[in-house]
């Protein structure tokens, strides 16, 4: 099995030390990302470790599979930050760090010495990374977030009420965590950028909420774009359109999306409608579909009632319209595992015990990246580290 040094020699961050004092999934998705770079994350966890340990199955204690797939390459040390000794050891940690990442409460922070402020006065070097639920001067600041929360903040819910799904609902992945940590990551890389030239950290602050609403308005700003329209006009008639969906076939399902101009004109005459694409002036356009997106989406979706999911894919695919399958998620792990690079791939521990895990998929030339060690046992690193900080283990 690949050690945490052996990945990252000729990485692009290697070199690069990043504190992280982050659990749950936002700040371990992005941390992760940076550790497949060749960053070397140190993982603070309290003595009873990242709450996402124990969620889902396990085949041993504290290494459930959100935390195994989310904590990949990092090193872990098991610190109790209320004893003065654990203080003392972050500090040293901050002076030998590029990089500190956390999602604590700020109230928490203050009061173990661990704010921006105390921290930076350590290393003015250091980039301080504050994940927030909420921007810290705006109308939330301080309160929890979790991803339905946010989910439901920024509309996600009332746009699926609006659409195919007709009743309020949330998306079922961790959307607004993984969004979030994405842009986590861009930030940490512009400002290890920034500080290469002017030679000093800064504090930045990652708002979940505002950011995920930046996100989810660059589709459906819509109409409020415009000054002059009320901001109830918002939302993308597409994205809203109660017949985006998958299409039923005579067997199964099916994803296609007739588009273009070229898409629509092939798609008619495929299923003998020429003189309705000639005629029908909806058809026609995209200003005139935009308009009459339901009509024109169910109009699909009765053609293709009509044939089985393989002929549809077949006839679609030779029409060069695009079309998938509709996969579930047990044939989309088969799919990946089966190819040669793939995203899915299998590895042991040091007992011998195999793992599904998942690789970086940005190819890179020169200095590929792969998917880093085992993610940490609790505390599994601690001696090690403490040696390179501080010359020797401190007492717990």
């Amino acid at each position: 099995m690949m050690t945490t040094t052996q990945h990252s020699a000729g990485l692009p961050l290697s070199g690069t030390r990043i504190l992280d004092l982050t659990s749950v999934i936002m700040g371990p998705f992005a941390t992760q990302m940076l550790a497949e770079y060749g960053a070397d994350v140190i993982k603070l966890e309290p003595p009873e470790g990242d709450i996402m340990r124990e969620m889902g199955p396990h085949q041993e204690p504290g290494m459930g599979p959100v935390y195994l797939n989310l904590n990949r390459g990092k090193r872990s040390v098991c610190l109790d930050l209320k004893q003065p000794a654990s203080h003392e050891v972050v500090m040293r940690a901050a002076q030998a760090s590029d990089v500190f990442v956390t999602n604590m409460r700020k109230k928490a922070l203050l009061k173990l010495g661990l704010d921006r402020d105390t921290m930076r006065r350590h290393n003015p070097r250091l980039i301080y990374v504050f994940l927030a639920g909420f921007a810290e001067h705006g109308p939330h600041a301080g309160k929890p977030a979790y991803d339905d929360l946010i989910q439901g903040m920024i509309g996600l819910p009332g746009l699926s009420a609006r659409s195919a799904a007709g009743r309020p609902l949330y998306l079922p992945l961790n959307m607004a965590d993984k969004t979030v940590g994405l842009y986590v990551v861009q930030t940490v890389l512009a400002a290890l950028l920034q500080r290469s030239r002017a030679e000093e950290g800064q504090y930045i602050e990652v708002p979940m909420f505002e950011t995920m609403a930046s996100f989810m308005l660059s589709d459906h700003l819509g109409a409020a774009t415009f000054a002059t329209h009320d901001a109830a006009e918002a939302g993308n008639p597409r994205l809203l359109s109660a017949y985006r969906r998958p299409y039923r076939t005579a067997d199964g399902w099916i994803c296609t999306i007739v588009y273009t101009d070229r898409h629509w004109e092939s798609f008619m005459r495929l299923v003998g409608d020429g003189a309705l694409w000639e005629s029908d002036l909806r058809f026609r356009s995209m200003a005139n579909r935009t308009k009459n997106i339901d009509a024109v989406y169910a109009y699909v979706e009765g053609r293709l009632a009509t044939r089985s999911t393989q002929a549809w894919l077949q006839l679609l695919a030779e029409a060069d319209i695009p079309v998938a399958a509709c996969t579930d998620l047990g044939e989309l792990i088969d799919t990946l595992e089966g190819t040669e690079n793939g995203v899915v791939h299998r590895y042991q521990d040091a007992h011998g015990r195999w793992y599904r895990g998942l690789s970086p998929t940005v190819k890179w030339t020169r200095t590929p990246l792969a998917a880093g060690a085992m993610a940490p046992r609790l505390g599994e690193h601690t001696e090690e580290v403490l040696r390179e900080w501080m010359g020797a283990p401190v007492p717990a």
